[in-house]
């Protein structure tokens, strides 16, 4: 079984780490890149800077993090947010990021997953996807401009076709958990990864290290991703691996 991945997220705002409760009520964290070192030194398999409010005017102060992050991280960097063109993708890329990370765009010109893939690889496409169980309990649609817009697209129906255009891998996070601490979305993850063959992360309730655990018992994801967890100082990454490890769950110890 491959090692699981263990993922801090890093919402990014003006430049700063930011984190809130169901996409709302955010509070400054820190700096990027002294977090996400902090986490490189405790062992993350990758970390995701998120720029949750993109846009053309603010693309410098990602390009100079996402170069800051590169010279000085020696794990995976994957950067989303406001991704809108192939180029944004060349961009980012050529500023030092391994991955990009793609929602709204995707939902708005699906085909941009295929002209990335086809370009850069597989490797280095990821589809961020925020959905929301229905009231009737029907399934999952997918919301789009953080969180706001539901897109009326059916949540299974979008990945599939998400990895037949070429995405590597898919984030999943669940709006219903975001930021509420009290799990993972089981029963989403698991429909999600069994409706696709590439690798999938889990976004969106973590609490705290038995989370994480439960996470991998209970779902064939690959990696989960968390912030307050790491951020507020609750748990190191290190402590996070020692728990899967005690559950018998395939991890990539400390470096040292």
């Amino acid at each position: 079984m491959l090692a699981k991945r263990i993922i801090p997220c890093l919402d990014i705002k003006d430049g700063k780490v930011v984190k809130g409760v169901n996409f709302v009520g955010l509070k400054d964290v820190g700096d990027p890149i002294e977090l996400a070192k902090e986490y490189d030194r405790q062992s993350a398999d990758e970390v995701v800077f998120l720029d949750i409010t993109a846009t053309y005017e603010n693309r410098d102060i990602i390009k100079d993090l996402i170069q800051r992050g590169a010279d000085e991280l020696s794990i995976p960097l994957c950067v989303g947010g406001g991704i809108r063109t192939v180029e944004d993708f060349r961009m980012i890329l050529a500023a030092g990021a391994d991955k990009v990370s793609v929602n709204s765009a995707a939902v708005k010109n699906p085909n941009i997953i295929k002209e990335a893939s086809d370009e850069f690889g597989v490797q280095c496409v990821v589809v961020a996807v925020d959905a929301k169980a229905r009231d009737d309990h029907s399934g999952w649609d997918v919301y789009v401009a953080g969180g706001r817009t539901n897109t009326g697209l059916d949540l299974i129906e979008w990945v599939k076709k998400c990895e037949s255009l070429g995405a590597g891998e898919i984030l999943l996070t669940s709006m219903d958990a975001d930021g509420t601490r009290d799990g993972f979305d089981i029963d989403m993850l698991k429909a999600v990864v069994a409706a696709v063959n590439i690798p999938v992360i889990a976004s969106g309730g973590c609490g705290g290290k038995e989370d994480i655990v439960d996470v991998f018992k209970e779902t064939d994801c690959d990696a989960a991703l968390a912030a307050s967890l790491f951020h507020f100082g609750e748990a190191t990454v290190d402590e996070v691996k020692e728990s899967c490890a005690q559950a018998g769950i395939p991890v990539r110890r400390n470096k040292q």
